[in-house]
């Protein structure tokens, strides 16, 4: 098998990690990468998906022709929060930001090593299977590039998204559904020192309601969390209104339905009790995914792990991803361990020898 170039897919790396590409902010990284894949010469497609959520960005879209079965191939463009002025440094085979940024390794080690292993194959003149390239926006804070993403335009019966943390080899077969919760107790107002008993307070009130709630690890597939809780008042006025926003992340659909329920139920009752009224408004985010260990899906990517060296392994996700979109337009997805670690972090980085061998995956799989 054809080798990469080590030094071209670090120098490409680096560069991309330094394009600021924010959530909402991704356009920049989409235009580099329409330049690059057309001087691969491929054609790339794009879409409006950034008018579906205030993003000047757009999902990059292009084909691999080949023979044989095709596989989509995908990663995210976009970063989390600190991600301008990105200055990547390494030290000792590691890539690190120099401690102000998160690195952006998630997900331009995905981006990276995709166009490596294209690249390889076009240079060599190499046979290999078509592949379907989808580089997304907006993953980051609910997937919202996937699911603008018209599927339909894709011949692929299976994909592999490239953005986990983990080892190479690693195989996410199954990640959790979310939904987000956004509550309001409404309380009546009145002055906190004439007469406070013709109030209601609202954060008095969420108070109880949060103390009788189930939070953070549930059980192996199911979790919890409140990460807003907002009320702004004087000291001298009792609050009528106290908001939160929290969301319950499982595997398991049932299960999810039923820890939202319990996050209702412990808010209205805390307002029946006080005379509150509750506003509530879930939001299904994503639904969970489940691919077989059997899959044929599972079997061709465990196939080029070990024919890039490495042991095939998998492993069950707690976080969302485009896979969760993809699956359930259809197309069964799983999500590969590119070796980032600490991503969402100012301290996250990657191992220049995990890229590397990302891109040796991605080639094997292509040339199976």
């Amino acid at each position: 098998m054809s080798n990469i170039n080590e030094e071209r897919l670090l120098k490409e790396f680096l560069e991309f990690v330094q394009i600021d590409s924010e959530s909402c902010n991704e356009r920049a990284m989409g235009e580099r990468l329409c330049e690059v894949l057309k001087e691969l010469g491929l054609e790339p497609i794009t879409d409006e998906a950034g008018k579906t959520y205030n993003s000047n960005g757009f999902n990059v879209f292009a084909r691999l022709p080949g023979e044989g079965e095709p596989v989509g191939l995908s990663a995210h463009m976009d970063t989390v929060v600190p991600g301008i002025g990105i200055k990547p440094q390494i030290k000792d085979g590691v890539i690190y930001s120099d401690g102000t940024t998160i690195l952006g390794g998630d997900d331009k080690s995905g981006i990276c090593a995709i166009l490596e292993a294209v690249r390889v194959i076009l240079e060599n003149n190499l046979p290999h299977r078509p592949a379907e390239i989808i580089f997304s926006i907006g993953e980051e804070g609910g997937m919202r590039g996937a699911k603008a993403f018209d599927c339909s335009q894709l011949q692929c019966k299976r994909a592999y998204v490239f953005d986990s943390s983990g080892d190479v080899g690693k195989i996410v077969i199954g990640g959790p559904g979310q939904t987000k919760i956004f509550a309001d107790v409404v309380g009546r107002r009145s002055h906190a020192g004439l007469a406070p008993e013709d109030g209601i307070s609202a954060i008095q009130v969420m108070s109880k309601a949060i103390a009788k709630m189930n939070l953070l690890r549930i059980d192996e597939e199911t979790t919890c969390n409140i990460g807003s809780i907002k009320a702004e008042y004087p000291t001298n006025i009792v609050p009528d209104r106290c908001s939160i926003i929290a969301e319950v992340r499982s595997r398991n659909a049932d299960k999810l339905n039923a820890h939202e329920a319990h996050i209702h139920k412990c808010l209205q009752d805390a307002c029946d009790e006080a005379g509150a009224t509750l506003e509530y408004n879930p939001m299904t985010n994503y639904v969970a995914y489940n691919v077989s260990e059997d899959s044929e899906t599972v079997k061709l990517i465990a196939q080029a792990i070990e024919k890039a060296g490495h042991t095939p392994h998998t492993a069950l996700g707690g976080g969302g991803s485009d896979a969760n979109v993809y699956n359930l337009k259809g197309i069964e997805t799983v999500v590969l361990g590119t070796g980032m670690t600490k991503v969402h972090t100012t301290d996250e980085c990657l191992k220049i020898q995990d890229l590397n061998d990302t891109a040796r995956v991605i080639l094997a799989l292509l040339t199976l």
